[in-house]
């Protein structure tokens, strides 16, 4: 993997911006980061902001963590980026612990200092799952394996006082629009974009494949709009290298886009 990005030059939004770029659960899959950038940058967009989960994952951890440090995009931390720091490595889930134990000191220092939600552009609140927790989902409700879209009413009884909201956590690229004109979007995940293979799906992006996903939000003069992004990237080294990792669930997850049928 290289660093061609993180070294030539580093995408910072100037303040307020009206067009940008949002990214979430890039989990450690660097050419998948690669290829966003690319498709970003092709599209003259010079903001992007991060909305967490940035590291975790049988991946390139510390090559993706020192890319996002280079880049200094405005980043919050998502539940997998607290909990390798909240807790000792023997008490982490596989994937955590693959990330923990390569980190350097400069990196737990970087993900020690995320914040937990985040206001951008002067009325755009970011979180990581929802306003008040970075482990919850906002635009879906269940488990894998029973997992549903989030109703309207639902989806309103977290929202925030703001006309757009940006979330992640789920994988799952989503957009609602309330009844009062407020946005909430999640623009699904850039490194670990496999869905539940049972989720019912009403929107055309929600079609199953192995792209990164973010999404471009817009201010217009009636109010925000987003754009779902999906971009084809080298998904067979991701799955190569989660196989090497001894994640073969990861692998196929990364070669087909969906993630295997949890067994009864």
């Amino acid at each position: 993997m290289c660093y061609r990005h993180a070294m030539g030059h580093k995408l910072k939004p100037p303040q307020p911006f009206d067009r940008f770029a949002v990214v979430a659960d890039i989990h450690g899959n660097l050419p998948a980061l690669e290829a966003v950038i690319d498709h970003i940058a092709a599209r003259g967009i010079d903001a992007v902001v991060n909305l967490g989960d940035c590291l975790s994952g049988p991946l390139w951890p510390a090559e993706t963590g020192a890319m996002l440090m280079a880049l200094d995009w405005p980043t919050i931390a998502g539940n997998h980026d607290r909990q390798l720091i909240d807790r000792p490595i023997g008490r982490m889930g596989r994937n955590d612990a693959h990330a923990a134990a390569r980190l350097t000191p400069e990196l737990r220092s970087w993900l020690g200092l995320l914040p937990k939600t985040m206001i951008v552009a002067g009325n755009v609140f970011l979180c990581h799952g929802t306003p008040a927790r970075d482990d919850a989902c906002w635009l879906h409700r269940g488990t894998r394996g029973a997992m549903r879209e989030a109703r309207p009413d639902e989806v309103a009884a977290d929202a925030m006082d703001a006309p757009l909201a940006l979330c992640g956590h789920t994988h799952l690229p989503r957009v609602v629009r309330l009844a009062d004109g407020r946005l909430i979007a999640n623009p699904g995940s850039v490194g670990f974009p496999a869905r539940q293979a049972d989720l019912p799906s009403y929107h055309a992006e929600d079609v199953a494949e192995p792209h990164a996903r973010y999404l471009i939000a817009r201010r217009r003069d009636d109010g925000w709009a987003v754009e779902l992004q999906a971009v084809a990237y080298d998904f067979e080294a991701a799955a190569r290298q989660a196989a090497r990792n001894g994640r073969a669930k990861w692998a196929l997850a990364l070669r087909t886009g969906q993630m295997p049928r949890k067994k009864n």
